[in-house]
Protein backbone atom coordinates (compact mmCIF):
# COMPACT_ATOMS: atom_id res chain seq x y z
CA UNK A 1 0.00 0.00 0.00
CA UNK A 2 2.95 2.15 0.65
CA UNK A 3 4.37 1.70 -2.31
CA UNK A 4 1.91 2.06 -4.01
CA UNK A 5 1.18 5.74 -2.17
CA UNK A 6 5.02 6.56 -3.25
CA UNK A 7 4.45 5.84 -6.99
CA UNK A 8 1.27 7.89 -6.91
CA UNK A 9 3.10 11.11 -5.09
CA UNK A 10 6.20 10.21 -7.77
CA UNK A 11 4.21 10.76 -10.97
CA UNK A 12 2.74 13.64 -9.64
CA UNK A 13 5.83 15.33 -8.89
CA UNK A 14 6.47 14.60 -12.42
CA UNK A 15 3.97 15.83 -13.96
CA UNK A 16 3.92 19.16 -12.16
CA UNK A 17 7.27 19.70 -12.66
CA UNK A 18 6.88 18.70 -16.62
CA UNK A 19 3.85 21.53 -16.46
CA UNK A 20 6.08 24.19 -14.80
CA UNK A 21 9.54 24.03 -17.02
CA UNK A 22 7.03 23.99 -20.42
CA UNK A 23 4.99 26.91 -19.25
CA UNK A 24 7.40 29.24 -18.01
CA UNK A 25 9.38 28.88 -21.53
CA UNK A 26 9.59 32.43 -23.90
CA UNK A 27 10.02 36.02 -23.90
CA UNK A 28 7.13 36.51 -21.22
CA UNK A 29 9.07 34.38 -18.52
CA UNK A 30 12.57 35.48 -19.29
CA UNK A 31 14.89 35.79 -16.16
CA UNK A 32 14.96 39.58 -15.22
CA UNK A 33 18.49 39.40 -13.61
CA UNK A 34 21.02 37.13 -14.35
CA UNK A 35 22.85 35.52 -11.82
CA UNK A 36 26.12 33.19 -11.51
CA UNK A 37 26.17 29.36 -9.82
CA UNK A 38 30.13 28.50 -9.42
CA UNK A 39 31.30 30.94 -12.16
CA UNK A 40 28.29 29.98 -14.75
CA UNK A 41 26.06 32.81 -15.69
CA UNK A 42 22.52 31.26 -16.14
CA UNK A 43 20.35 32.89 -18.78
CA UNK A 44 16.88 31.82 -20.08
CA UNK A 45 13.63 31.53 -18.82
CA UNK A 46 11.89 30.08 -15.49
CA UNK A 47 11.15 27.16 -16.60
CA UNK A 48 14.97 26.49 -17.36
CA UNK A 49 15.46 28.15 -14.01
CA UNK A 50 13.16 25.62 -12.45
CA UNK A 51 14.32 22.61 -14.58
CA UNK A 52 17.87 23.24 -12.63
CA UNK A 53 16.21 23.26 -9.41
CA UNK A 54 14.74 19.93 -10.05
CA UNK A 55 17.66 18.61 -11.35
CA UNK A 56 19.61 19.49 -8.30
CA UNK A 57 17.04 18.62 -6.15
CA UNK A 58 16.78 14.97 -7.57
CA UNK A 59 20.78 14.95 -7.16
CA UNK A 60 20.68 15.65 -3.59
CA UNK A 61 17.39 12.88 -3.14
CA UNK A 62 20.04 10.96 -4.33
CA UNK A 63 22.71 11.71 -2.41
CA UNK A 64 20.23 11.45 1.17
CA UNK A 65 19.55 8.57 -0.35
CA UNK A 66 22.88 6.68 -0.55
CA UNK A 67 24.07 8.11 2.96
CA UNK A 68 21.02 6.34 4.65
CA UNK A 69 21.44 3.28 2.68
CA UNK A 70 25.30 3.21 3.48
CA UNK A 71 23.90 3.94 7.94
CA UNK A 72 21.44 1.29 7.19
CA UNK A 73 24.08 -1.26 6.13
CA UNK A 74 26.38 -0.20 8.73
CA UNK A 75 23.94 -0.09 11.52
CA UNK A 76 22.89 -4.10 10.04
CA UNK A 77 26.40 -5.15 10.32
CA UNK A 78 27.17 -3.75 13.60
CA UNK A 79 23.92 -5.88 14.58
CA UNK A 80 25.20 -8.70 13.26
CA UNK A 81 28.58 -8.26 15.30
CA UNK A 82 27.00 -7.89 18.76
CA UNK A 83 24.93 -11.13 18.06
CA UNK A 84 28.17 -12.98 16.66
CA UNK A 85 29.40 -11.84 20.03
CA UNK A 86 26.90 -12.82 22.31
CA UNK A 87 26.69 -16.01 20.60
CA UNK A 88 30.80 -16.49 21.15
CA UNK A 89 30.50 -15.43 24.77
CA UNK A 90 28.14 -18.55 24.88
CA UNK A 91 29.77 -20.93 23.69
CA UNK A 92 32.98 -19.93 25.68
CA UNK A 93 30.93 -20.03 28.70
CA UNK A 94 29.42 -23.66 27.70
CA UNK A 95 33.24 -24.65 26.54
CA UNK A 96 34.37 -23.40 30.28
CA UNK A 97 31.78 -25.36 32.04
CA UNK A 98 31.90 -28.48 30.48
CA UNK A 99 36.03 -28.19 30.94
CA UNK A 100 35.25 -27.80 34.87
CA UNK A 101 33.08 -30.75 34.71
CA UNK A 102 35.47 -33.31 32.88
CA UNK A 103 38.33 -31.89 35.53
CA UNK A 104 36.25 -32.57 38.32
CA UNK A 105 35.09 -36.17 36.65
CA UNK A 106 39.11 -36.80 36.64
CA UNK A 107 39.49 -35.67 39.94
CA UNK A 108 36.60 -38.12 41.40
CA UNK A 109 38.62 -40.82 39.46
CA UNK A 110 42.06 -40.17 40.47
CA UNK A 111 40.72 -40.13 43.91
CA UNK A 112 39.09 -43.89 44.06
CA UNK A 113 40.57 -45.77 41.03
CA UNK A 114 36.85 -47.90 42.06
CA UNK A 115 34.65 -46.25 40.25
CA UNK A 116 36.94 -45.41 36.87
CA UNK A 117 34.38 -46.86 34.74
CA UNK A 118 31.29 -45.53 36.26
CA UNK A 119 30.31 -42.61 34.73
CA UNK A 120 28.15 -39.68 36.98
CA UNK A 121 25.16 -40.64 36.54
CA UNK A 122 25.59 -44.21 38.19
CA UNK A 123 25.56 -45.98 34.82
CA UNK A 124 28.35 -48.46 34.23
CA UNK A 125 29.59 -47.95 30.90
CA UNK A 126 33.43 -49.84 31.19
CA UNK A 127 31.62 -53.54 32.44
CA UNK A 128 29.08 -55.79 30.94
CA UNK A 129 26.84 -57.15 33.53
CA UNK A 130 26.78 -61.12 33.68
CA UNK A 131 25.41 -62.96 31.10
CA UNK A 132 25.90 -60.16 28.82
CA UNK A 133 23.10 -57.76 29.23
CA UNK A 134 23.33 -54.04 28.92
CA UNK A 135 21.29 -51.38 27.70
CA UNK A 136 21.81 -51.96 24.00
CA UNK A 137 21.30 -55.90 24.54
CA UNK A 138 18.34 -56.06 27.23
CA UNK A 139 17.82 -60.14 26.78
CA UNK A 140 21.44 -60.84 26.33
CA UNK A 141 23.35 -61.29 22.85
CA UNK A 142 22.61 -63.57 20.49
CA UNK A 143 25.59 -65.98 20.51
CA UNK A 144 25.78 -67.72 23.97
CA UNK A 145 28.86 -68.78 25.56
CA UNK A 146 30.14 -69.89 28.52
CA UNK A 147 31.40 -67.19 30.81
CA UNK A 148 35.41 -67.49 31.14
CA UNK A 149 37.48 -66.82 34.09
CA UNK A 150 38.19 -63.33 32.90
CA UNK A 151 34.06 -62.66 32.96
CA UNK A 152 33.75 -64.35 36.43
CA UNK A 153 36.88 -62.19 37.58
CA UNK A 154 35.04 -59.24 37.01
Amino acid sequence: MIIIFGLVVLLAAVIVGLTGVLSNSGDGHALTDGFAVFGYHVTGSTGTLFLYGIVVGAVGLIGLGLLLAGARRTSRRGRIARHDLTESRRETADAYQDRDRLAEQRNMVAADPDTAHASPHGVDRGRRPAGGRDWRHPFGHRTTRAPTTHDVAR
